[in-house]
């Protein structure tokens, strides 16, 4: 169940006596896995209401906003209840570091993800934090029209390459494009998941 104001009533907390649930949360990009904490009714609609992943402390006994003091907010996507509606999945975008020890998740794992995925964000923190010695950099202060420019040009060549059994060759031209069209994407301020969404959407 995607869980929302307007059916939290659903939701088991009276089966806990502490009327708490546990909360996995995930990054909405990558999938990984990023912590567990526990909500209770107001820590999650303080959730839905701020945008801003926030739990009930059971050692503090209060609510806890995560990134509180370190700003390493973990931003709501959307939540999702099981089958028994006592236990929750929260999808979010971190602002950093998840674990308290500075690691990405609590498992000491880094929040990587797909490769592609990793690779866009990199290209987007390129964007955001331009370097001179970066070509995607460059290529980003060159604007729009130079960026689609680039993805024609690649596409071009991959083209050409697929007319030959060169396999390296073919697969080189293919990366070019594949970098250089997520590169686009992120000039226009869009990602690989709008363009998954659209692609789901037309898969009936």
């Amino acid at each position: 169940m995607t869980v929302s104001p307007d059916n939290l009533d659903q939701l088991a907390f009276d089966k806990s006596p502490d009327g708490l649930l546990p909360a996995i949360i995930q990054d909405a990009a990558t999938r990984v896995v990023l912590m567990q904490g526990y909500m209770n009714r107001e820590a999650l609609d303080k959730t839905l209401e701020t945008g801003k992943v926030t739990f009930f402390s059971r050692s503090k006994q209060r609510l806890w906003t995560k990134g509180e003091s370190s700003k390493n907010y973990l931003h709501l996507v959307s939540v999702s209840a099981d089958c028994d509606n006592d236990s929750l999945l929260i999808q979010a975008r971190p602002d950093g570091p998840t674990c308290h020890t500075g690691a990405d998740t609590c498992w000491n794992k880094a929040n990587r993800g797909e490769f592609l995925d990793h690779l866009e964000r990199t290209i987007q923190h390129r964007r955001d934090n331009p370097s001179e010695k970066s070509y995607t950099s460059q290529l980003l202060a060159r604007g729009i029209n130079k960026v689609a420019q680039k993805v024609g040009e690649e596409a071009v060549e991959l083209v050409i390459e697929a007319k030959d059994n060169d396999r390296d060759l073919f697969l080189g031209e293919a990366a070019d494009l594949m970098y250089h069209y997520i590169v686009l994407l992120a000039a226009k301020g869009y990602s690989l998941e709008d363009v998954r969404e659209v692609l789901r959407s037309r898969h009936k």
